[in-house]
């Protein structure tokens, strides 16, 4: 399976933000009192971290502090903290662009030296996943999570109630759209006021009419790929879809992050969302019921005409956990990262609807809180040609705020076409 993986690196998994906020105790201040603190992304998913450090704590003499940060919160909390002595001594993050300036700055430990002692740490995942947290020859991190295709998700009841059935094109998408509307239906739920999750729109329509390509070559410095035809369509064929009402008028006035949009499609005032895998985990801790049996889910539509094969996924490969160097317990720390191959791990993952990224997930799926989905999540990610990541993970970190506003500004029509490629050439590429 590893080989069909065709990404580079890392995830903009962000999730329902509801957790307890940072210890103010850093790992310097804890070293003689036998802790260490790890600090990961607020979510649906912090069930299992917890489930693990309880794990962990049972047996080892060096504790572990679990400190959640809200989701919203994450990236600004651990840029302020990471080079302070209020840094964690092991941190969540995307891999590849997001850790390369902690990277530079030698404020991360290689991984080397514990995969030399344990050659598990790296054997045991999906070596393209793994690799996406290797910076120049090293290592920086160990998958933490499970893999995250954006899928187009829908409610079952909606569909049918209108009778409406999953759109396989893009043009079956726009018709459903106006049916919804006409009908007092939201068609499409939106966070757009966390700006993220309108970018997953552009990340697939440029997959479907373009190809991978034209995000790779803009990616490696070409500006030039921006301005193109193939991207003037994508922003035409996104645009039609604003235009048309399709999601609403006040989407930049709703959070993916509060659980504003997952809820709408829940309730059934919605009937779609476009969302990287996570979602199932959100709406089962939000919407058991819903998540259980009123909840449907689909690949991206294809696009008439378009140079993309319809099987291209975009999102993240995982998530990531790095090891700061100045840890005072480096054996702890490589103790915990055992953890994320275990058979406990997989099987807490998969009982919340994640897809973990372990050679021997495959053995498991039958235990998924939805085998079905898990399934359909792992056949997904196996055939997909091209398994493009996020485009404000794939960039460095200093161009996320920079495409967030370009993308949200081209949905609310502030920006036109023009506006929104000069944006994206302005981008920063190291």
């Amino acid at each position: 399976m590893g080989s069909r993986f065709a990404a580079i690196a890392v995830a903009t998994a962000l999730v329902l933000g509801t957790a307890t906020a940072c210890g103010s105790g850093g790992s310097s201040a804890d070293a003689g009192s036998g802790t260490i603190h790890v600090m990961v992304y607020g979510d649906a998913a912090n069930k299992v971290e917890k489930q693990l450090v309880e794990t962990f704590n049972k047996t080892s003499k060096v504790k572990i502090v679990l400190d959640t940060i809200p989701g919203a919160d994450y990236q600004q909390k651990l840029q302020t903290v990471i080079n302070t002595p209020q840094a964690p001594d092991i941190f969540f993050n995307w891999g590849g662009g997001s850790i390369q300036p902690f990277v530079k700055a030698d404020l991360l430990l290689p991984l080397d030296g514990f995969i030399a002692e344990d050659p598990g740490l790296k054997a045991n995942f999906l070596p393209s996943v793994f690799n996406s947290a290797v910076v120049d020859g090293k290592a920086y991190g160990v998958p933490m999570r499970g893999t995250q295709p954006v899928l187009l998700f829908h409610n079952k009841k909606v569909l049918a109630d209108n009778g409406l059935t999953p759109p396989k094109t893009w043009d079956e998408l726009v018709s459903a759209a106006k049916t919804l509307k006409a009908k007092g239906v939201t068609p499409i739920a939106l966070g757009g006021a966390d700006q993220w999750p309108t970018l997953m729109w552009f990340e697939y329509l440029y997959d479907r009419i373009a190809g991978p390509g034209l995000f790779q070559h803009a990616l490696s410095g070409d500006q030039a790929a921006w301005a193109g035809e193939d991207s003037r369509k994508a922003l035409s064929t996104l645009k039609e879809l604003v235009d048309a009402g399709a999601f609403g008028s006040n989407f930049d006035s709703v959070k993916f992050t509060d659980g504003g949009a997952p809820a709408l499609v829940a309730k059934g005032k919605a009937a779609f969302e476009l969302m990287g895998s996570w979602y199932y985990s959100t709406q089962q801790e939000a919407n058991p019921d819903f998540a259980k049996s009123g909840l449907g889910y689909t690949g991206f539509p294809s696009v008439s005409g378009g140079k993309g094969d319809q099987a291209d996924v975009v999102g993240n490969t995982n998530n990531f956990y790095s090891v700061l160097k100045k840890t005072k317990h480096p054996e702890a720390a490589a103790a915990f990262l055992k953890l994320m191959y275990s058979e406990e791990f997989v099987k807490a993952q998969l009982s919340i609807g994640n897809l973990p990224t372990t050679t021997n997930t495959v053995d498991f799926l039958d235990t998924a809180a939805s085998p079905a989905y898990s399934k359909y999540q792992y056949e997904l990610v196996k055939a997909a040609p091209s398994f493009q990541l996020s485009w404000d993970q794939a960039y460095p970190p200093s161009a996320m705020t920079p495409i967030h506003v370009a993308v949200q500004q081209f949905f609310n029509g502030k920006l036109d076409a023009d506006g929104f490629i000069k944006a994206m050439q302005a981008l920063p590429t190291s």
